[in-house]
């Protein structure tokens, strides 16, 4: 940065296209997810491209760290704050690497960070959420030499709001389509939806429950570590539904609860998981096929009951969308509506979040918020981040 890095910074809103890199480690805890993207204009005007996504995957041992972030003590929590930071600067040296072999610069950097908890509002006493997010952006900025914009959650949360979801506003920029309305599904660990029309403010966005949370932990276990995911849903494919399981999940309180909601591995990680490996021990199949099942049959009746509007077509993003049981079945449970990957709209099915915080970060920058408060929950609308110079 130059010698008045603020100055700098603001100077970049004359780039154009800007080089952003996009950071998230997700509720999987595989590994660092990390996208460039070229982005002109902001607001209304944001136009995309995806110049670059690459996954710098956790080794074992750092993602059996990763994994018990839930539990652990303060000291755990801070040696991973700033071992993440390395991790997260690592895999955008290797993005602006690349870049830069190209001819390309890297401007700007947004990184989401690796959720270490995250508790929504109806789990605390004083009727506010709570969040952690990992992944010091001081060490970011320090190994990479770029401004870093990080720590979107909390600015939401101190307005009221979950804090999550953050990509709805996102979804809107990037995937609104005139006189039509679309639900954008993410199905990472969790599933979450965004519902977007012709107005911003008539976004609808919530978290609908788990997506590969508990197919993952079934699969690790099942296999003693050996996969970490049901690849093409060809486990999930080999099993039998058992539909009174069916039944017994889809009525979990959190289906319930009316939107803003947010979740995650706190209510559909280990604690969900490893009651229903006891029971089906033997059976992983059928416990991985009625998990599947139930995973569609969840988020279809959550769009039925909470989206206000009809839908024209689901896109679905997220290692979800590489599921084809899992595709297969949300296709069944949300006929006649069609449902397609985002990669038939133009962009990587798996980059979505990441570039998601590109585009975050490029909305910081020219000062616009990044949150929509209909699906937070926050007073109103924020400016996102934590900005590191």
């Amino acid at each position: 940065m130059a010698a008045d890095p603020l100055a700098a910074l603001l100077s970049l809103r004359t780039v154009s296209p800007r080089r952003v890199i996009g950071l998230i480690s997700g509720t999987s805890a595989d590994g660092i997810d990390t996208a460039l993207v070229e982005i002109q204009g902001a607001g209304a005007t944001t136009r995309v491209r995806l110049v670059d996504f690459q996954t710098r995957l956790f080794d074992s041992a750092l993602r059996a760290r990763v994994l018990a972030l839930g539990e652990a003590a303060a000291p755990e929590l801070l040696r991973m704050h700033y071992r993440l930071g390395e991790e997260f600067a690592q895999a955008a040296l290797g993005a602006i690497d690349r870049a830069r072999r190209s001819g390309l610069d890297v401007h700007l950097i947004g990184s989401h960070g690796q959720t270490a908890r995250h508790h929504p509002r109806a789990w605390e006493s004083d009727g506010r959420a709570a969040t952690l997010q990992l992944g010091e952006p001081a060490v970011i900025a320090e190994r990479t030499g770029l401004p870093v914009v990080a720590d979107f959650r909390p600015r939401d949360i101190a307005a009221g709001g979950e804090g999550a979801p953050l990509v709805p506003l996102v979804d809107w920029l990037l995937f609104r389509r005139a006189g039509a309305t679309r639900a954008c599904l993410n199905m990472g660990g969790i599933a979450n939806v965004t519902v977007v029309t012709d107005r911003v403010e008539n976004v609808q966005a919530f978290d609908l429950g788990p997506a590969n949370m508990p197919l993952d932990l079934v699969v690790h276990a099942w296999t003693g570590g050996a996969e970490t995911f049901d690849r093409d849903g060809a486990r999930a494919a080999e099993g039998r539904v058992d539909s009174g399981l069916v039944a017994e999940l889809l009525r979990h309180p959190f289906l319930a609860l009316p939107p803003p909601k947010s979740t995650g591995r706190e209510a559909f990680g280990d604690v969900f998981v490893a009651p229903l490996l006891a029971r089906y021990a033997g059976r992983e199949g059928d416990l991985l096929a009625s998990l599947t099942r139930f995973v569609a049959e969840s988020v279809a009746a959550g769009i039925r009951q909470w989206v206000s509007e009809p839908v024209a077509e689901v896109l679905v993003s997220g290692g979800g969308a590489r599921n084809r049981t899992l595709m297969a079945a949300l296709a069944a449970a949300l006929a006649p509506v069609p449902v397609r990957s985002l990669a038939e709209v133009g962009l990587d099915p798996d980059a979505k979040e990441a570039v998601a915080f590109a585009v975050l970060a490029n909305e910081t920058l020219f000062g616009r918020p990044g949150n929509v408060p209909g699906a937070t929950g926050a007073a109103g609308p924020r400016v996102l981040g934590k900005l590191v110079v």
